[in-house]
């Protein structure tokens, strides 16, 4: 006779509700000691009680036991505590300078790459300069008159001569002048704390149009 795949799950459903289970239980709790302290009393032979030193050792146990859970509860809500001490703190840090450490961009040949930076004084005349690894000037471009504020560039991967240049990485530093006529210099990769947000356990603060993992900033000032 031909057994159907009805059948067949029948049969497995079968023996799956024959199947018991049993949790998975690694440690004591106090209320688990209790327990096992009061069955042994129950069940101790009339004629030799139990020991007292014995019945005192263990009574030390259960006190030690419950002021170790005690003081695990405290650390827990301590912990808690510093956690939302140190998203005030990093909340606080909204309006100074984060700095990524790095004014590197990445470039692959034949493609354009964006990048922003910012200029911390308003700008009467500037210029942008994109540099190799060996500090050779690749490319310039004009940055014009504009307020203060972070300003994004878009680079067409070519040299000063329109050729097109190798993949690899530049890095990105500009020169200009204030409306008073001082000469000043940024660079990317530091930009102001715009704003911050808290995802999955993790801080991100705002630089320019981008959130940045808190991780991956090198200072704050």
């Amino acid at each position: 006779m031909a057994i159907t795949s009805t059948g067949l799950n029948a049969a497995t459903n079968a023996e799956y509700t024959k199947t018991t289970t049993t949790a998975n239980k690694t440690s004591l709790s106090k209320d688990d000691f209790m327990k096992l302290f009061l069955v042994e009393m129950q069940h101790q032979d009339p004629t030799e009680p139990m020991d007292s030193d014995k019945i005192l050792s263990q009574t030390s146990q259960l006190a030690t036991l419950e002021s170790t859970d005690k003081t695990n509860k405290a650390l827990q809500t301590l912990t808690e505590a510093l956690g939302t001490s140190q998203q005030f703190n990093i909340v606080s840090a909204i309006g100074k300078t984060a700095d990524l450490g790095s004014n590197a961009i990445t470039l692959d040949k034949g493609k354009n790459t964006a990048f922003e930076i910012y200029f911390p004084d308003n700008i009467k005349e500037g210029s942008v300069k994109i540099s190799d690894k060996n500090g050779n000037k690749i490319k310039t471009l004009d940055v014009g008159t504009n307020d203060k504020g972070v300003y994004k560039f878009d680079w067409d991967g070519t040299d000063q001569s329109k050729n097109k240049v190798d993949s690899g990485l530049y890095y990105v530093t500009a020169s200009y002048t204030n409306p008073e006529g001082k000469a000043l210099t940024t660079r990317m990769g530091a930009y102001p704390i715009e704003s911050v947000k808290f995802d999955s356990g993790k801080a991100y603060t705002k630089l320019g149009s981008s959130y940045v993992e808190l991780g991956k900033v090198k200072e704050i000032y």
